[in-house]
């Protein structure tokens, strides 16, 4: 992800994230939103994360495309466990800039984990 953003390559930034099938062959079936009692259309909430995660990642390239950072650790706040997968919310970037200071970056707001894979599940930063 730090290469990417120090590339400015938004394309490789957006194949971290999860995409409109992975959200809904992997993701979507395990949501409280798609329960049918909820009637909430899988196009109105596949369609605002992903308009929201879009803004996120233009904010985060127009915050950090183009530096250079060392990653230290990443870090998460809480947790949602699902049955086959877990969302890791506040995701927090350890890193070391080119002129050696330490930063603490939130360039993604969530990410996903499932069979020992990880992906963004939003560039969403606020209200994680």
């Amino acid at each position: 992800m730090l290469d990417a953003l120090a590339r400015k390559d938004r394309t490789a930034l957006e194949a971290l994230a999860l995409n409109e099938q992975e959200f809904r062959d992997h993701v979507w079936p395990e949501l409280p939103a798609a329960r049918p009692e909820r009637n909430l259309p899988f196009s109105y909430v596949w369609g605002d994360l992903h308009q929201k995660s879009q803004v996120g990642l233009g904010a985060a390239l127009r915050a950090h495309g183009g530096q250079a950072y060392t990653l230290r650790e990443v870090t998460f706040g809480e947790d949602t466990a699902y049955e086959s997968y877990r969302v890791r919310r506040a995701a927090t970037f350890h890193v070391r800039d080119a002129a050696g200071a330490d930063l603490d970056l939130r360039v993604c707001g969530s990410m996903i984990e499932k069979g020992g894979a990880w992906k963004v599940f939003s560039y969403v930063v606020d209200g994680d």
